[in-house]
């Protein structure tokens, strides 16, 4: 009995340990610490946090460590966190699209109900808070530019449509990205759409 307990205290410490190394903010499903014991073990470590009230469980099988702000107390984890978590660590990608994809780079102040990531991995839905994130698994094609700038920008561009990629959002985007990740742009430009690359093109110049 006794060495059963130090046991299960020994779990405890260890996920502990690994959920502060990550820091505050950090989003994580249960199987990120089986390296630790049994899934059965993890899932009673990690319902004795959230009722210590030092984790928080957003979804079933999602928990954080949240940020806490002096007025508006525990913050929420932004999408792309909650996204990292689901699709795990086993190399599998994400790429934001859509409105989040324009918001995270400043072209609109529009913070989307719904958030879809495309993804090589499998296709999921969670709801967290008032906000759906999907993923939505899509062809190697699709994938090409994920995580990367010109991948971002692909999916905020078809968002807005060509139109709406004015001059005053182009100068936006140079004076928020720096030249060099700018000059990047131009070893993906075989992956964009026709329409974007001389976009691209003037994303790449120096101001």
């Amino acid at each position: 009995m006794k060495s059963k307990r130090k046991k299960h205290n020994s779990i405890d410490h260890q996920i502990l340990n690994a959920i502060t190394a990550i820091g505050y903010g950090a989003v994580f499903v249960p199987t990120d610490f089986l390296g630790f014991g049994s899934r059965q073990a993890v899932d009673i470590v990690l319902h004795r946090l959230v009722r210590k009230g030092i984790i928080r469980r957003i979804a079933r099988g999602i928990y954080d460590f949240p940020k806490e702000h002096p007025k508006l107390g525990k913050l929420q984890p932004s999408p792309e966190k909650i996204a990292e978590a689901l699709v795990g660590r086993d190399c599998t990608r994400i790429q934001p699209t859509g409105a989040y994809a324009a918001n995270i780079l400043g072209l609109s102040e529009q913070v989307p109900a719904k958030v879809v990531f495309l993804t090589d991995g499998p296709s999921r839905t969670v709801k967290i808070g008032t906000t759906t994130i999907q993923l939505r698994r899509t062809t190697p094609k699709n994938m090409a530019m994920a995580g990367r700038l010109s991948g971002l920008l692909v999916q905020a561009f078809r968002e807005l449509g060509k139109e709406n990629v004015t001059a005053a959002r182009i100068e936006h985007l140079k004076r928020a990205i720096p030249l060099n990740a700018r000059k990047e742009l131009l070893k993906d430009i075989r992956f964009a759409p026709e329409w974007m690359h001389s976009i691209f093109k003037k994303l790449a110049e120096e101001t």
